[in-house]
């Protein structure tokens, strides 16, 4: 090879050997890029709150109940005063056997005209409540009948807010009593009826007297004292009693007078708010999972990025190991050159 060939060949292979340098700059910044990126990833990663499942322990605790008679009464609150007496709250619940209920909705014929209109569930005109009952000739039981229904129209009017009732009595074919039925005039008088067979479009509200559960909130009972098992658990209460005007009652001594009552203890579990807390859970947890699994494809397509750029780097380091071993040669190669120049004109 001749002294200006292996000069270009030089200069050639070291332009080369730069542009490998700066390429492998180049990957290297590329990889440091995607390091930040994955080490970001990761941080998110572990900064993610990872779902808990709910406790039943949270949604179950223990109730004390007592009884008074028919009354069941569950206490509610239960705050220690610093005499070591407590104030009590508790609801009082009992089944009310005369009570208005809401029965079956009825279909309702209207006739007449405006303003004077008659109603009849079939062949049985409506009668308005607390009026005679012409059905009834005996004068003491027409008294009672309408002595009872002015209680009933006082305790709908309580209860439903309207004054104005009409009534019809069924006979039971079990007892064989006769079981009211009322309806409201206002719900009559608004329903829409049928211009041909003068019936009611649709069904019309109907009560009558039946059992119910009733609840009473007795709040901030104060002065109550309460005896505790080896558990720590309570096992009953005694609670100041009181007159007509919710008054302490005192005997002799000027001392409030107390009622004592057997606590029962049970443990109740709120399966509702339980199984909603477990949805939330499920939707959250479902939530979690699709972004590990948004975040790991991230990675994982970093993590294939850098393995190419690797590669790439190995490959660049290999053909400069080849470069600079030419480079080498072809210098000895012009030393060789250069020293039989400087022969030949010495």
């Amino acid at each position: 090879m001749g002294m200006a060939a292996s000069q270009a060949r030089f200069l050639g292979l070291t332009a080369r050997k730069n542009n490998v340098e700066f390429e492998g700059q180049q990957i290297n910044q590329q990889r440091t890029t995607l390091s930040n990126q994955s080490a970001n990833y990761y941080n998110d990663l572990l900064g993610m709150s990872v779902p808990t499942p709910p406790s039943v322990d949270n949604y179950t605790k223990t109730v004390y109940t007592f009884e008074d008679g028919a009354l069941t009464n569950t206490v509610t609150s239960l705050i220690a005063e610093p005499n070591g007496q407590y104030t009590i709250s508790y609801l009082s619940k009992w089944q009310d056997d005369y009570s208005a209920v809401a029965a079956s909705t009825s279909i309702v014929t209207r006739n007449g005209t405006d303003p004077d209109y008659t109603y009849s569930i079939g062949a049985t005109e409506l009668r308005e409540l607390g009026t005679a009952d012409p059905s009834i000739t005996n004068t003491d039981k027409q008294a009672d009948r309408q002595r009872e229904e002015q209680a009933w129209a006082k305790l709908l009017e309580q209860k439903y807010g309207k004054t104005d009732w009409v009534v019809r009595y069924v006979k039971d074919t079990t007892t064989g009593s006769e079981v009211p039925y009322f309806y409201s005039v206002d719900d009559l008088e608004k329903a829409t009826y049928d211009d041909k067979t003068h019936n009611s479009l649709s069904n019309i509200n109907c009560y009558t007297i039946g059992s119910e559960q009733k609840v009473e909130e007795h709040l901030a009972i104060e002065h109550c004292k309460v005896e505790k098992d080896s558990s720590g658990r309570f096992i009953s209460i005694s609670i100041p009693d009181v007159d007509g005007n919710g008054d302490p009652i005192l005997d002799a001594n000027g001392n409030p007078i107390y009622i004592d009552y057997a606590l029962t203890t049970e443990t109740t579990t709120d399966q509702d708010a339980y199984k909603d807390a477990m949805n939330e859970y499920e939707y959250q947890k479902q939530l979690y999972d699709q972004a590990i699994d948004e975040i790991n494809s991230k990675i994982e397509i970093i993590q294939a990025e850098d393995k190419n750029l690797e590669l790439r780097l190995k490959q660049l380091d290999t053909e400069q190991d080849a470069i600079s071993n030419e480079v080498d040669a072809v210098s000895k190669v012009i030393e060789k050159n250069t020293e039989s120049s400087f022969k030949t004109f010495g």
